[in-house]
């Protein structure tokens, strides 16, 4: 080709025309899409982000409830054991009433017979404080916990074990 011909004589001048004219129109239409979809999946993860955290408050808020009521059923349990205690010293004082009234009578029959009743007294005493101590703190744990809740107890229980068997 001539080095002097015009520039719209040129068929690579077309094309780079042509070129630019496509990339201005369907450029902008592009990145209009593009921004348009960026700007969905942004909302989409805000949304996602707000659920996430409205949950997180729920889920709190259903542990400190939890919590609330386990401490109660540990303060009930705590009430009953102290109330199985004092059963226990009535019932002892009791006993050692009568053992010293039947010692008069038959000093060591009676008191064979009398420690034997107080160890089954308090055996008793215990067994029912425990019983009803667990059924109330089964029935608590059934209806409040969450077995993510419930985990978190048991491995609490666990890492205190090592202190409660020291003390015993």
């Amino acid at each position: 080709m001539d080095a002097h011909g015009s520039f719209f004589a040129d068929p690579k001048s077309w094309v780079a025309m042509c070129t630019v004219v496509f990339v201005g129109l369907a450029g902008k239409k592009i990145w209009s899409s593009l921004t348009d979809m960026l700007d969905a999946r942004t909302n989409e993860v805000k949304a996602e982000l707000d659920e996430a955290s409205r949950l997180r408050q729920e889920a709190e808020a259903m542990l400190r409830d939890a919590q609330a009521q386990r401490d109660a059923a540990l303060a009930e349990a705590e009430k009953l054991l102290a109330g199985a205690h004092a059963e226990a010293q009535r019932v002892a004082a009791a006993a050692q009433q009568e053992a010293e009234a039947s010692a008069k009578r038959r000093a060591r029959m009676a008191l064979d017979r009398i420690s034997a009743a107080e160890k089954a007294a308090m055996d008793e005493v215990r067994l029912a404080a425990a019983d009803a101590a667990t059924a109330a703190a089964q029935q608590v744990i059934r209806e409040t916990l969450s077995q993510a809740a419930d985990a978190q107890l048991v491995d609490q229980a666990i890492g205190q074990l090592p202190a409660a068997l020291r003390a015993a």
